[in-house]
């Protein structure tokens, strides 16, 4: 049904005597807890961006220009840090799935909604630190996001409070894992089966056994940078008898399976979208259900393809290109999945579909350029140099971003009750699609023809391609304002959505919008899956 005014229904309504910003820092509620995720998350993408448009402003022309060399590398440094651990990889999995998983499942809440609010907690204490690492101490970090020693450890730069800060962003990826992988074993409505849970469960459910296994590792590493620069260990410093080799093991075994942190929940939401805009039951659903425990358990044992030019035997070597190799078919099954759930549908090309194709192609390019790393032999041609750059950008921005906001223009009028501009959402895709591929296509002819990445300068002959990627970034900057503008106007005073304006099948759909408190009046009985459509319409 639809409602006469959304405003202040479902669960934003305060609650009886406790109203204002302590009614929303305090709550329990998963929803509000994913919506405080999603405020903090675009304000850092924000931070991020701008950051990521001065370096490419600097980078525009050779020579030295507009920063210095330290502002430079300081600058790189948070872009990152911002970027990959409070952007990236809470982005899906904190905000929308905190705000859906129990909606999907037919639950009330998470299975500890009190941890769920003190994950939140800390994600907003690390966030506070890694801000507060510019603006104290020696100068703002220096090192790269990867924080490498042993220059990690030597520099006098504010390396131990943003090392501080991401060891505790770690902490709140662990807890959330856990409330999510609890929840779904424990609070499945009845007659949701394994085989009757929506994929995006399935992908939040493979990206939280990633986060419990994987994350304390990188805890336990920055832990250890932090007690090298106090206590002088010398686990790492080969100077003191370390391996700096050990680090960049222990740092990858944890970051290489973090980019399916950030993939594998963009890919639920591609594997969501694509059936409801077909009009059909998704294709090979249990294949796809299970390539993201396959994406997740393989993506964990490759971490050493970025070490090809560190020094390993030809044997590690050719064992690690292997496993790399291998990662790419359970990838490939659902992007062959995906285009034969589209085939022969009856499509609705809407703001959602787009955003879901734009991830198609971004990813794909992403996942084939990707295989020139796995491969020893090419991988010591482009090791560090832009096509890395290129390579990463498409994978995590190109396709973990277009996944971010599909999702956005396919759950928020469930959020919050109200529709978007469907035309300016749609004009708003293809700028962001065109600045994405006029920015990072440009890196890969620069990083084969042996532009290093992280330089504060380079040679003339690079001048083009670095001009090609600034204009983009201006472009995409383009798209990205006019996008968010045209979300939050949509959510302020756009048309009311009705309950169900796709036509979805999924269980979120079956309540009002926004979501009463308790999610659903009376708890759901399942009888089917999750992606047939008989008996449900679109509204329009």
């Amino acid at each position: 049904m639809d409602h006469g005014n959304v405003d202040g229904l479902g669960f934003l309504a305060s609650a009886p005597g406790r109203g204002g910003l302590l009614s929303w820092i305090g709550s329990t509620d998963h929803k509000r807890i994913g919506l405080l995720y999603m405020g903090c998350i675009v304000f850092m993408f924000f931070c991020g961006s701008i950051l990521g448009m001065i370096l490419r402003l600097k980078l525009m022309t050779p020579g030295s220009t507009l920063v210095g060399p330290q502002t430079y590398n300081a600058m790189f440094t948070l872009h990152g840090v911002i970027m990959i651990f409070l952007v990236v990889i809470p982005s899906i999995p904190a905000s929308l799935g905190n705000i859906l998983l129990p909606l999907q499942i037919g639950a009330e809440d998470v299975s500890f909604p009190r941890l769920n609010l003190f994950s939140w907690w800390l994600y907003v204490l690390g966030a506070v630190l890694a801000l507060v690492s510019i603006f104290t101490g020696t100068g703002a970090p220096d090192t790269g996001w990867t924080f490498y020693v042993p220059f990690s450890e030597r520099t006098t730069t504010n390396v131990s409070m943003a090392v501080t800060a991401v060891t505790i962003l770690g902490f709140s990826s662990i807890l959330t894992g856990l409330n999510f992988v609890t929840t779904i074993h424990r609070l499945r409505a009845p007659g949701m089966t394994w085989t009757r849970l929506p994929l995006f469960v399935w992908s939040l459910y493979a990206t939280a056994w990633i986060q419990v296994l994987a994350t304390p590792i990188l805890g336990i590493t920055l832990a250890l940078v932090f007690a090298e620069r106090v206590l002088h260990l010398g686990l790492f410093d080969p100077g003191r008898g370390g391996d700096p080799l050990l680090y960049q093991h222990l740092f990858w075994i944890y970051s290489h399976p973090a980019v399916y942190i950030m993939v594998l929940p963009a890919m639920g939401v591609i594997s969501d979208i694509i059936p409801v805009f077909a009009r059909k039951n998704i294709f090979g659903y249990k294949m796809i259900a299970f390539s993201s425990l396959a994406i997740a358990f393989a993506g964990s044992l490759v971490w050493a393809h970025h070490m090809f030019t560190s020094g390993m035997s030809d044997t590690a070597v050719l064992v690690f290109s292997f496993l790399t190799f291998i990662v790419a078919i359970p990838s490939a099954i659902k992007v062959f999945n995906w285009v034969s759930t589209l085939y022969k549908g009856s499509i609705s090309v809407d703001p959602p579909l787009l955003f879901s194709l734009g991830f198609i192609f971004m990813f794909s390019v992403g996942g084939l350029t990707g295989l020139v790393q796995g491969s020893a032999g090419t991988d010591i041609h482009v090791h560090d140099t832009y096509f890395i750059v290129g390579h990463f950008h498409y994978v995590i921005f190109g396709g973990t971003g277009l996944g971010l906001f599909a999702a956005l223009h396919f759950w928020l009028p469930k959020i919050f009750g109200r529709m978007y501009d469907k035309t300016v959402a749609k004009l708003s895709f293809w700028i962001i699609l065109a600045g994405m591929n006029l920015l990072y296509f440009p890196m890969f002819i620069l990083g084969l023809e042996g532009l290093p990445r992280r330089y504060y300068d380079y040679l003339p002959k690079y001048a083009h391609g670095q001009m090609l990627s600034t204009v983009g970034s201006w472009i995409l900057a383009v798209g990205l304002v006019m996008m968010f503008a045209n979300l939050y106007r949509g959510i302020r005073r756009g048309p009311l959505a009705g309950d169900n304006p796709w036509g979805a099948a999924t269980l979120e759909w079956t309540t009002s919008s926004p979501p009463p408190a308790d999610n659903f009046a009376t708890e759901p009985v399942v009888t089917r899956g999750p992606y047939d459509f008989r008996g449900v319409a679109r509204r329009d």
